[in-house]
């Protein structure tokens, strides 16, 4: 960490009060509300997370403490008992709900099933029998490494339902990243499948884990669900077909009763290079904070449909596609493939068709939406959405503007959302039906959460003024450590600030009380001494009408210590002309001012980036710095994105 402040220049003076026929209906209904439920859960947070736990979960048998903090070791409601299965489907299990969909999912060629809560928990029970006929037991460690199906939902819910550790894989990893994750866990089984389709190619997910198993010390066997139908090769006592399997056993399995600790999954953070960063959350702390955090941020309702577009393999598939919405018993949609296959109106397509009510997807996919032109969502009856989120990453004020306008009708609230994989679940948001929103920022701390903004020795920053984001006590969904590696959870975010959660983000407060996100520490930058935040000179960049998306990175410099290099994206119909470079400088120089003046800006039709839509800044700066890229590119979707950039490099 430098000893300076993060600066922080744009200004946004736009605020967006809830909609009256949304806030009548609302959990919360106003910031009067809000602010009182927050100090209290502040001023008295064992009490509050005990409240909490008790009318949200259900429980097999009650704590008998409710926090034990041995910093930074947190135990949440130590002596329950309680299983995430069971809260997630048995207990919708009620007249009104067992008919209920659960799961309503897509795939990419257009085939399409839904599952109802009934449906889900009789496959979930089958295949929790079928994890305990080939000798899978409480506390063994299973990787997942699937397409998104309903499978995978079904899978991790079984591991939950017995006490198996799951650790999901995004499909995009290669098989190197998948043995260096099943070695660090020590995983004894892994569940995949043939294949899964992604813009209409078949991704062969089980020739990856072949090959993986060549370096996997601790499998012992594989279970294949069969989705595209691609040749694959058997290996006799080692793999085995998940229709196969589901045959053979009954649909009888009770929920076992665990401790509210137990290790409920590992999820390595993407994009590490090194050893694996596996993120450990357990289980009573984590559901609670995914089932309150999806009933008030999406302001459930009984009658919603509800879309987080994010890939089960992060943690905002696990929090809010499967276990926040499930425990809430609501209606959860998933889309097996890629945004524009067969072409950019899939998404708006899939909210028409089955009448989704709120949309939460990444502000990168926004930006690319923008780019592809508004006539696609034009084309599509987009009228039962009445609340959209944000998710990933900060998101610029103009792409905030085009998805209020062009996908809410100017009618839904937008929720932007921060949190992290190690948080488990949302910890800054607007309430929708008390907070005035903000375009770019994410407002307000979730109940139970005291966020500060601090310099390098702790010390709460000036208003306005950026800073290192921490969080200053325990909360029930936080990481307990990393698996194996208890160190370096200590000294990556407990030795930053003493006594504090340290985030790796940059953030600032108005003098609203808003909170606005400034991007990871990393993705900020020295220039002659001043600490700019990478996401304010690319909001400034993306203000411009014909700029599409823009990512900003370092370059050393000789003098100013690190210049700024920018790539811009520009919208269809406009030509990357010197015109239009000047210009672009302009509006970084008239938004944040003259020391931020770029260097360099570079018009490109793509962006490097990762299947789940996370632009790779990394790879930008060795660009920039014209050397080679060293590091893991296993997450990289296109390469030839990357070789492009070379090409007009040189």
């Amino acid at each position: 960490m430098s000893n300076k402040d993060i600066s922080s220049s744009l200004k946004e003076s736009r605020s967006f009060p809830p909609p009256a026929a949304f806030q009548s209906r609302a959990h919360i209904k106003s910031e009067e509300q809000y602010q009182q439920l927050w100090n209290y859960s502040v001023e008295n947070p064992e009490k509050y997370w005990s409240e909490q736990a008790e009318s949200l979960l259900t429980w097999f048998k009650k704590w008998d403490k409710t926090l034990e903090w041995d910093l930074p070791h947190a135990k949440w409601f130590s002596g329950g008992k309680i299983n995430v299965s069971y809260n997630c489907l048995d207990r919708h299990l009620t007249p009104e709900r067992r008919k209920k969909p659960a799961i309503i999912w897509e795939g990419e060629p257009g085939d399409s099933r839904t599952l109802t809560y009934e449906d889900l928990h009789k496959e979930v029970c089958q295949f929790a029998n079928v994890l305990k006929s080939q000798g899978i037991k409480k506390g063994d460690r299973v990787t997942v490494y699937m397409p998104l199906v309903p499978e995978l939902a079904i899978a991790i819910l079984a591991c939950t339902r017995i006490g198996a550790t799951h650790c999901v894989i995004f499909g995009g990893f290669s098989s190197d990243a998948i043995a260096d994750r099943n070695n660090n866990a020590e995983s004894k089984m892994v569940l995949t499948a043939d294949g899964g389709w992604r813009r209409g190619q078949v991704v062969e997910l089980k020739k990856n884990v072949d090959e993986a198993m060549l370096k996997s010390k601790s499998v012992e066997k594989i279970i294949v669900y069969q989705r595209c139908k691609n040749t694959v090769t058997m290996k006799d006592g080692r793999d085995f077909w998940w229709h196969d399997l589901m045959a053979k056993v009954s649909a009888d399995c009770p929920a076992e009763e665990l401790d509210s600790e137990h290790p409920l999954f590992i999820l390595y953070t993407s994009g590490s290079t090194g050893s694996p960063k596996g993120i450990l959350h357990t289980t009573a702390g984590y559901l609670l904070g995914a089932t309150i955090t999806s009933k008030y941020v999406f302001d459930l309702k009984e009658d919603d449909v509800y879309w987080c577009t994010a890939d089960i393999g992060w943690v905002t598939g696990h929090s809010y596609v499967v276990y926040g919405p499930l425990a809430n018993g609501a209606t959860t949609v998933m889309y097996e493939g890629a945004p524009n296959t067969p072409d950019w109106g899939r998404f708006w397509n899939i909210i028409e068709k089955y009448k989704v009510s709120i949309f939460y997807t990444a502000p990168t996919a926004i930006r690319a939406f923008a780019k592809a032109g508004e006539e696609w969502p034009n084309k599509h009856n987009l009228k039962t959405l009445r609340l959209l989120g944000s998710v990933g990453e900060p998101i610029n004020p103009e792409a905030w503007m085009w998805y209020q306008n062009k996908i809410g009708g100017g009618n839904c609230p937008v929720v932007d959302t921060w949190w992290q994989t190690e948080t488990g679940s949302i910890m800054i948001s607007p309430l929708p039906g008390a907070t005035a929103t903000v375009p770019g920022s994410a407002t307000r701390p979730f109940f139970g959460v005291q966020p500060a903004i601090v310099d390098k020795e702790g010390v709460p920053v000036e208003e306005g003024k950026g800073g290192f984001l921490i969080i200053k006590t325990p909360w029930p969904s936080m990481l307990r450590t990393i698996w194996g590696d208890d160190n370096r959870f200590k000294e990556q975010y407990w030795s930053q600030i003493k006594g504090c959660y340290f985030t790796g983000d940059g953030a600032r407060r108005d003098e609203k009380g808003n909170y606005w996100i400034l991007g990871r520490i990393d993705d900020v930058l020295n220039v002659s001494g001043h600490r700019l935040s990478t996401m304010e000179i690319e909001s400034a960049l993306v203000s411009d009408p014909a700029v599409a998306e823009a990512a900003v990175v370092g370059a050393p410099h000789d003098l100013k210590g690190e210049s700024i290099h920018c790539f811009v994206t520009l919208k269809i119909g406009n030509a990357p002309t010197d015109d239009v470079r000047k210009r672009l400088i302009d509006v970084v120089v008239k938004h944040i001012g003259a020391f931020a003046r770029p260097e360099a800006v570079r018009f490109t039709d793509s962006l490097p980036k990762t299947r789940s839509g996370k632009i790779m800044r990394r790879l930008l700066r060795d660009i920039a710095a014209g050397r080679e890229s060293k590091g893991d590119t296993s997450t990289l979707e296109d390469f030839s994105v990357l070789a492009k950039l070379r090409e007009d490099e040189n």
